[in-house]
């Protein structure tokens, strides 16, 4: 069993419009998860620093961030990061560029956790349905271009106001969505913007939103989580791989 959760954490800017990064680091205490997809993790303009600093969450939380940013001090890929608990080994790390009128891009990480190997995409997609339809596209088809299929697990803010539709019907094409509730906006939830999407071998045994009252503040977004199990065949086979490094 493997827990997964998604946050985006506006930069660690809460509700009050004060950019708290330690509240953001509780709430991933809290949370609990072995694998979190963080989305506007860097701040907007400038430099892009992060608003979570790696050595931070090293010494505050139990995980460790791997580092997708271009700049120095950045930490996302277009904001996209993953955390993942500091004994799992990461085998691979990669951007993935979205077409887009605005920039956009996700974060592609193979992990071993445990005994099971699982590929982990974090991604935030646009504004404007269209886009997202050829966002959606552009993930999947990266899924396929890799050599090795593993079981995989997709995450993040989609910004998809249709239930059913829009941007959700590429990846429910070969994929389970999961529609953990409405994580939009964190005083009143109305809107399930902030999705877990898994490969057909994973089984789903249960999601939700994360509803403390620290969340609540923390953040304009609540953060979702799933637990999984993985099939006998994702066991990872035995032998050594090499480990991609992380902060």
């Amino acid at each position: 069993m493997i827990r997964v959760a998604s946050y985006n954490i506006r930069k660690s800017v809460g509700t009050d419009w004060r950019r708290q990064p330690r509240q953001i680091l509780d709430v991933l205490s809290e949370l609990d998860a072995d694998i979190i997809a963080l989305q506007e993790v860097d701040r907007r303009f400038g430099d892009r620093v992060s608003s979570l600093a790696p050595q931070a969450i090293a010494e505050r939380t139990a995980y460790k961030a791997l580092r997708f940013g271009v700049r120095p001090d950045s930490l996302g890929w277009h904001g996209n990061t993953i955390l993942v608990r500091k004994e799992m080994e990461v085998l691979r790390c990669e951007k993935i560029v979205l077409p887009a009128l605005e920039p956009r891009g996700a974060a592609l990480a193979d992990i071993r956790a445990g005994d099971v190997r699982v590929r982990v995409v974090g991604m935030h997609l646009g504004l404007v349905s269209l886009w997202r339809r050829r966002q959606a596209r552009a993930v999947l088809q990266q899924l396929k271009r890799l050599e090795e299929p593993l079981p995989t697990v997709m995450m993040g803010d989609l910004n998809e106001w249709n239930t059913e539709g829009g941007c959700l019907t590429h990846f429910a094409e070969e994929h389970h969505v999961v529609a953990p509730g409405p994580s939009f906006h964190s005083h009143l939830p109305f809107a399930s913007f902030d999705r877990i999407i898994t490969s057909p071998e994973i089984k789903v045994q249960d999601a939700g939103v994360h509803l403390s009252e620290r969340a609540r503040i923390a953040s304009d977004h609540l953060p979702v989580w799933a637990e999984l199990a993985f099939p006998a065949e994702a066991v990872a086979a035995t032998g050594s791989r090499t480990a991609v490094a992380a902060d």
